[in-house]
């Protein structure tokens, strides 16, 4: 009958949108709620909008696979959809993605309680060129971390099961009586040296972490440059430090130094800088003479030259104006000081005048 082929085709039709949002995750429709997760953790950091500045494409998918994973993670929205599609998820109002992650990874979505005590920040330091600090740029960095074992989602147990403690029997401590004199007992608890005051073992440990609940992991983030940024600055990727199940991740620190190698030629000091250039006593004497020299920005140059009959005495400084550092919070650019350095005439040389 004609009701029964279009029923079958709006059921089809249901499981095609149905699969929609798997695919944004890249997992089957059969997916367990781990390999969700283990697909989110992996996506969002891939195209969280701090690794990709000014890429619209990448922040519509981190949109996307947020989206994706706040309704796939609930088991109450995934039957729905599941069911009637989008169609089941109709008037439903979608959490920032951004909230999303933030909670996902410091343990909201992640499966474990949230209000626990807030874990070490973690430091990195690196050297930026002066050119970098000059232009402003995004710098890609890898941090090695730890973070949550990806295959028992943190757990440690290959099941994701866990057994009472036999030794301390759930209590996670154990209390033992000593007598310290003719009637005299003294009674010490201590922690559980079994399950290490939990109360609880793991049977059948993770393959992957070996039950130990977190992996070593290099994890890649874009670090901002500021045009004109200071000599020495922190910059910090909140919540990003080591991961456990025991705690809420502190920060990333990320200490950036002007590297004292990488000049070309230049001194700083604030909003200025300060470059020598040699001259010889021909051309200080004389003039007539022109040269180009390359801005911090490595693509353009600045010309330095003297008319004819113009001399440099030795020491003399040349001031540039808007050819320093670029002001921060400001508009502009700092001075250029130039000073000239002239070669003396060796002795016996016939340079002419």
């Amino acid at each position: 009958m004609i009701w029964q082929w279009w029923l079958s085709l709006l059921y089809a039709l249901a499981v095609v949108v149905a699969g929609d949002l798997y695919e944004v995750l890249g997992v089957s429709k059969r997916a367990t709620d781990r390999e969700i997760k283990k697909a989110y953790r992996a996506l969002s950091r891939q195209y969280h909008p701090d690794k990709n500045p000014g890429n619209e494409d990448a922040h519509n998918k981190f949109i996307e696979i947020g989206n994706a994973y706040e309704v796939l993670s609930d088991k109450e929205q995934r039957a729905k959809y599941d069911r009637y599609g989008e169609a089941g998820l109709k008037g439903q109002h979608h959490q920032d993605p951004m909230d999303i992650f933030s909670h996902f990874f410091s343990g909201g979505f992640g499966g474990f309680n949230r209000g626990r005590q807030r874990g070490p920040d973690a430091t990195t330091e690196m050297y930026v060129s002066l050119s970098d600090i000059y232009k402003g740029r995004v710098i890609e960095i890898n941090v090695d971390l730890q973070g949550i074992c990806d295959e028992c989602d943190g757990s440690g147990s290959a099941d994701g099961k866990t057994d009472t403690c036999p030794k301390c029997r759930g209590q996670g401590s154990i209390l033992t009586e000593h007598q310290i004199a003719p009637g005299i007992v003294q009674r010490v608890q201590y922690p559980c040296d079994k399950c290490n005051g939990k109360g609880s073992v793991i049977a059948h440990p993770c393959k992957q972490c070996k039950g130990s609940r977190v992996m070593r992991e290099r994890r890649p983030y874009n670090v901002f440059i500021d045009a004109g940024a200071p000599r020495s600055w922190n910059y910090v990727l909140e919540g990003e430090a080591d991961q456990s199940p025991d705690w809420q991740a502190g920060d990333l620190i990320v200490h950036l130094t002007q590297s004292p190698k990488d000049h070309y030629g230049y001194r700083r000091r604030g909003a200025n800088l300060f470059r020598k250039e040699m001259l010889s006593s021909k051309q200080a004497q004389n003039g007539g003479w022109q040269r180009e020299i390359t801005r911090l920005d490595l693509d353009s140059t600045i010309t330095l030259s003297r008319k004819k009959g113009v001399s440099v005495q030795n020491g003399e400084i040349e001031v540039i104006e808007d050819e320093g550092m670029p002001i921060q919070n400001g508009s502009g650019h700092g001075k250029l000081y130039i000073e000239y350095v002239v070669i003396p005439q060796h002795s016996g040389s016939h340079d002419e005048l």
